[in-house]
């Protein structure tokens, strides 16, 4: 069964598995990049590839998301997924269903600084960016031999994953309340998987800041500058973007142009004051 890491991107979904990759897979509570591989992201092209899916066949792939998820879930077992994805159908499709889904922990972040880090990260403008965040925007849907990913504006990438939350299958986090207190907000994620798997392990309060201690975002950097990070993207001209900028919230405040943090603002009212940010 799956536990969904589910977000809209540089939303925070980059420190969740940080910890939870250190917690459930290092026996010390000893961070490094490797340990990320075992949380690995969804969808991927292997994946579909491994069950003879021809992967630029847009509705094969839609199609087939279910049954890529029963074969994932052949061994019972219970494994983290992360996807940028909307809970969406796609080709009257489902992304996926009760019956592979153990869990949603759905990260969202003010998308006023969203716009800002997912600039950087694409290497494009915020104008650019902005008009991805506003609307119904598919990533890879142009590229060949990958999977398309519906993300969905960011109201709608927020709004689709919380009907799980009828099935009390739901946990929203703020990428807010992890940087502000972050021993408080994960021990109560560890609780929600706790009770929502039959996992069996023990939330070991030493281990938690053993952990925190490892993933703060100094030593990451640091770690990027000396080895370098896989999901880092590169420039026009070859040289790698660090994935690892500043990690602060309300960044916004100083950095954005008032005509584009209007934008956002007026687009996502709704949700932004539901979740505080207005």
């Amino acid at each position: 069964m799956i536990i969904w890491l589910a977000s809209y991107p540089k939303s925070g979904n980059t420190l969740l598995r940080k910890f939870l990759s250190t917690y459930f897979f290092s026996k010390d509570g000893t961070f490094n990049f490797g340990l990320l591989k075992n949380i690995k992201q969804y969808p991927s092209a292997d994946l579909f590839r491994q069950q003879g899916i021809d992967v630029n066949n847009k509705h094969e792939v839609a199609k087939s998301h279910i049954k890529v998820q029963e074969f994932i879930n052949n061994d019972k077992k219970i494994r983290f997924l992360k996807t940028h994805s909307g809970f969406v159908k796609m080709d009257g499709f489902s992304f996926t269903n009760l019956e592979n889904t153990a869990a949603v922990i759905n990260i969202v972040r003010d998308p006023r600084d969203i716009v800002i880090s997912f600039a950087h990260h694409m290497n494009q403008s915020v104008e650019q960016t902005v008009k991805m965040l506003n609307n119904d925007y598919i990533l890879g849907a142009s590229l060949k031999d990958s999977i398309p990913v519906y993300m969905g504006s960011w109201s709608f990438n927020y709004n689709s994953w919380k009907a799980f939350e009828e099935m009390k299958k739901y946990m929203l986090i703020k990428y807010e309340d992890l940087i502000e207190d972050k021993e408080k907000n994960f021990t109560k994620i560890l609780h929600f998987i706790k009770n929502q798997t039959p996992l069996d392990f023990e939330i070991d309060n030493k281990k938690i800041k053993k952990t925190l201690e490892e993933i703060s975002f100094e030593k990451v950097k640091k770690m990027e500058e000396d080895e370098g990070f896989h999901e880092a993207k590169s420039d026009q001209n070859g040289k790698k973007i660090p994935f690892f900028r500043k990690g602060k919230s309300n960044d916004w405040k100083n950095t954005l142009d008032i005509k584009i943090k209007y934008l956002i603002e007026l687009k996502c009212k709704k949700e932004m004051v539901e979740l505080g940010y207005l």
